[in-house]
């Protein structure tokens, strides 16, 4: 008993480490191997138009994601010496995966009685007939606890195409991209240092 103990003590330890250090993907180059995974990334296509991507980690919000990677085309833009871009295309894609484990925290051991434990008996007509249940067993029943998690990822990508001048008022697809950056900026979260 005391060996469980302590394991459940070390895990729990590990587990809130682990998630004291979790943080959203912060504004940075996707680059494998990084302290927090995700980041912006580019393929340039033709002299004047980009294909953009932002990928976050679990804990970035979709809104998040899509705000960088309209900053990342708004820095790439005046980098390249252009002045404003129309999205050509763009797509976001959602990742979500369900996970259904046991509550680590429940343990259905009924007081001072060793390994004795409930059983029922229950009636329903979607069974056909009487059904029993014995914890003994792993019966599914109202009484197992489990821990059910949708984890999900978001990932936007676009392709632009960059312009000299001033941006056309009536285009709903077109940024200027020294306002987006304006605009932007107050959102960004860079990496931390280390």
């Amino acid at each position: 008993m005391a060996k469980k103990s302590a394991a459940f003590a070390v895990a729990l330890t590990l587990a809130a480490g682990l998630a004291a250090c979790a943080t959203p993907t912060p504004y940075q180059p996707n680059i494998p191997g990084q302290a927090t995974s995700g980041g912006y990334s580019e393929v340039r296509i033709e002299p004047d138009r980009w294909r953009v991507t932002f990928a976050g980690n679990s804990l970035t919000s979709r809104e998040t994601v899509e705000a960088y990677l309209l900053y990342r085309s708004a820095e790439l833009t005046l980098q390249n010496g252009y002045d404003w871009f129309a999205i050509v295309d763009r797509h976001t894609n959602r990742d979500a995966r369900t996970y259904v484990e046991p509550d680590p925290l429940y343990h259905p051991y009924f007081g001072g009685y060793g390994y004795w434990r409930p059983s029922w008996r229950y009636y329903g007509r979607r069974f056909g007939g009487w059904r029993s249940w014995d914890p003994f067993f792993g019966d599914p029943f109202w009484a197992d606890r489990v821990d059910v998690q949708t984890v999900e990822k978001f990932e936007a990508s676009a392709e632009i195409q960059m312009h000299h001048g001033t941006k056309p008022a009536d285009d709903p697809r077109a940024f200027d991209a020294r306002a987006v950056i304006d605009n932007l900026k107050p959102r960004i979260q860079y990496p931390q240092p280390k």
